[in-house]
């Protein structure tokens, strides 16, 4: 299971013109699941984020976490962090979970975020078109692997 995670001062998504989600402070979560990922990946990730040291205190070092800050979070699935870009000019997306199974894990995971402790967590429409606005704070973006937490 991939993330991308940026550190924003306020994000959205719509489907079809219409807003689905919205955050203020926190983190926009973009998820991707890969075949062969479990709950115990959701886990360690959902947990990994949750206390992930980004946010700047009051000596403007990057010592708080989302808990800390109160902060919310904005998940959305993305297949294409599945991506294998190594042969030809056009990606595959062959080691992407399959849709049903990538489904109940980005559900897992938004359910494991909260149980972190994360009160307002948003969510995208799994398999949508969707359109993501974002005002990225720093900027911080951080990618993080949930095959590399498990070793």
């Amino acid at each position: 299971m991939k993330a991308v995670i940026q550190r924003v001062s306020r994000a959205g998504v719509t489907v079809e013109g219409e807003l689905v989600s919205s955050i203020g402070n926190g983190l926009l979560i973009l998820l991707g699941v890969a075949d062969g990922d479990t709950t115990r990946d959701a886990e360690v990730l959902a947990d990994k984020i949750a206390n992930l040291r980004i946010f700047s205190d009051s000596d403007d070092k990057m010592n708080l976490s989302l808990l800390t800050v109160n902060g919310e979070a904005l998940v959305v699935s993305q297949f294409t962090l599945c991506a294998n870009c190594v042969k030809g000019r056009r990606p595959d997306f062959f080691a992407a979970a399959k849709p049903d199974t990538a489904n109940e894990l980005y559900e897992y995971f938004c359910e494991r975020i909260k149980t972190a402790g994360v009160e307002k967590v948003g969510k995208g429409i799994f398999g949508a078109d969707m359109k993501v606005e974002l005002l990225n704070d720093g900027p911080v973006t951080i990618i993080i692997d949930s095959g590399d937490l498990k070793k």
